[in-house]
C-alpha cells in the first residue's frame, strides 16, 4: 500500500494501524518525488545528467525538515561531496530547495505537482517490485524496526533495496554531526505528529 497524500508519513501510520490484517511490510509512503527533486539538482550543480546521480536517500519525513542526504549520494561513482566542493550551497540552497519545493510549486501554480508525484509514485512501485540495480538504492518511508536508533513503528523514510520479492533497509551507512541533527529534528517532527494522532491509531 502506498500513501502519497499529506501528511505522508503519518497518514501511512494511520491507515497501518487500523488494518492489522495487512502486513505492516506491505505499507509505504512516497519519499521518492523528495529524492527525484534531490536528483535533478544535483546533476544540475554537477553540470551531469540525472542518470550519473545514484545512492540517493531521503531520511524521515515527507516534509520540510527531511533530509536529502548528499553525503552518501555519488555522482558516476564518487561521492557528491567530493565533485561538488561547494559544501556550503549543499547544506544550505541544496537541502532548502528540495525541502521547500512542494510548497514553492503550490505557490507558483496554484496546485501541486501531480504528473511529477504520478511519476514518482511509479517508480516507488517499481523499486519495491523490482530487483534494485546494483548496490544502489532508492529512498521508501517504510515501517521502522529500529533501524539507526530511529523509534520502532514509526513511518520513516529510509535507504531501501529491493531484491524483486521483499525489501530492506540498507544498514550500517554513518552520519557525521551535521547530517545526524538533521535526522534528528526529522524524527522528532514525526513523533510529534504520531501525538497529534494518537486517538486515531488502531
Amino acid at each position: 500500500m502506498l500513501v502519497v497524500g499529506n501528511p505522508c508519513n503519518t497518514n501511512c501510520l494511520i491507515a497501518r494501524s487500523n488494518a492489522p490484517d495487512v502486513p505492516e511490510d506491505r505499507w509505504f509512503a512516497m519519499t521518492r518525488l523528495d529524492e527525484n527533486r534531490a536528483t535533478s539538482l544535483l546533476a544540475k550543480q554537477a553540470g551531469v545528467p540525472t542518470r550519473a546521480v545514484t545512492h540517493l536517500a531521503v531520511w524521515g519525513n515527507h516534509s520540510a525538515t527531511q533530509f536529502p542526504d548528499f553525503v552518501h549520494a555519488r555522482i558516476d561513482g564518487r561521492p557528491v561531496p567530493e565533485v561538488i566542493v561547494d559544501h556550503d550551497w549543499l547544506r544550505g540552497p541544496f537541502l532548502e530547495t528540495v525541502q521547500q519545493r512542494g510548497a514553492a510549486v503550490i505557490k507558483a501554480r496554484g496546485a501541486s505537482s501531480a504528473a511529477s508525484a504520478a511519476h514518482a509514485a511509479i517508480q516507488s512501485v517499481h523499486s519495491i517490485g523490482r530487483r534494485t540495480p546494483a548496490d544502489d538504492w532508492h529512498s521508501l518511508a517504510v515501517p521502522c524496526r529500529g533501524e539507526y536508533g530511529i523509534p520502532v513503528g514509526l513511518q520513516f523514510g529510509f535507504p531501501v533495496r529491493s531484491d524483486g520479492s521483499s525489501w530492506s533497509v540498507v544498514e550500517g551507512l554513518e552520519h557525521d554531526e551535521f547530517a545526524a541533527a538533521r535526522i534528528k529534528i526529522t524524527t522528532d517532527e514525526l513523533l510529534e505528529e504520531r501525538r497529534e494522532v494518537a486517538e486515531l491509531l488502531g
